[in-house]
């Protein structure tokens, strides 16, 4: 009675542990990805000061203090001061808010659209793939993003809420496309035909088995996609269709800045140092995560 279980404790462990060594291998890859792991303390950081920017931020971000006007970086105000007396730290950290809500909701927007209608264009293939989806996708490709983000923030209104749904729509058609083609690259596998044999709808094979196997360079693109929601985000505000006043926000920083570049260049200088900062964080976090899940690199 001992052996038998001796034996099927033994076949575990060597199922086991291969994965868990193929586990720790690939996590350990990850943290010796040093630009990587920089960029993913960045993105921590900046998810702290979007959380607790209230318990963080030293002034009121909008509050006016017309004896504290252009004030250079300083002991009481690390940052200076803006046009209006407002401390930059404070904005600066409130505007992280913005940037990260902007590139998070545009980006699952994006997703909530373009992964559902990608799968269906890839899956069902025919018709509605060819001539309505595909060709609505390309027609939206032909346009440069930042102009076609511009003019539907126009149409819609100039609002943060518009420009993130803007931004959005913009994004849908890079998963459309990237959904179809990795679904074009599961439809025909063995496990798919198997799934189909043993008598299961056509929604339940995309979701419990084509999904899964989809869903790495589909995290890979988005968070890479969150980077650029943030660089749209900036520029629409920066142009006055985004985020409006009083409420902080790093591109209206810029842009306000833009006139006192001379006489008060901290006013753009910080504001565009946490832009760049927050996308090549962010991208070089992705690239890391991208070598992650790859298994060709593994």
């Amino acid at each position: 009675m001992g052996e038998p279980q001796l034996q099927s404790e033994t076949v575990n462990r060597v199922q086991i542990n291969p994965l868990r060594k193929k586990r720790n291998k690939s996590y350990s890859k990850l943290m010796k990805n040093k630009l990587a792991v920089c960029g993913g303390i960045f993105v921590v950081l900046l998810v702290v000061l979007a959380v607790f920017a209230p318990l963080l931020a030293p002034f009121d971000p909008t509050k006016q203090n017309y004896g504290q006007i252009l004030k250079p970086p300083s002991a009481t105000h690390w940052f200076g001061t803006d046009t209006l007396g407002r401390d930059l730290l404070s904005r600066i950290i409130f505007g992280a808010q913005v940037s990260l809500k902007a590139g998070l909701i545009s980006v699952g927007i994006a997703l909530t659209i373009g992964i559902p209608l990608g799968m269906i264009s890839g899956y069902f293939r025919g018709f509605w793939d060819e001539f309505i989806i595909m060709r609505v996708t390309d027609a939206m490709l032909a346009f440069p993003s930042l102009v076609l983000a511009l003019t539907l923030a126009a149409v819609l209104g100039p609002s943060l809420n518009h420009a993130m749904i803007a931004i959005g729509l913009v994004f849908t058609p890079y998963f459309i496309r990237l959904a179809r083609g990795e679904v074009l690259a599961q439809r025909e596998r063995e496990y798919v035909s198997a799934a189909r044999a043993s008598g299961l709808r056509n929604f339940s094979i995309m979701m419990r088995h084509v999904f899964p196997n989809i869903l790495g360079p589909l995290i890979v693109q988005a968070t890479l996609n969150v980077a650029s929601a943030i660089i749209a985000e900036a520029s629409l505000s920066y142009l006055g269709l985004g985020t409006q006043p009083p409420t902080p926000s790093w591109g209206a920083m810029l842009a306000e800045g833009q006139g006192y570049i001379s006489q008060a260049p901290w006013i753009s200088i910080f504001p565009g140092l946490f832009i760049f900062l927050a996308v090549i964080s962010i991208n070089v976090f992705g690239d890391g995560i991208h070598d992650w899940l790859d298994p060709k690199l593994k």
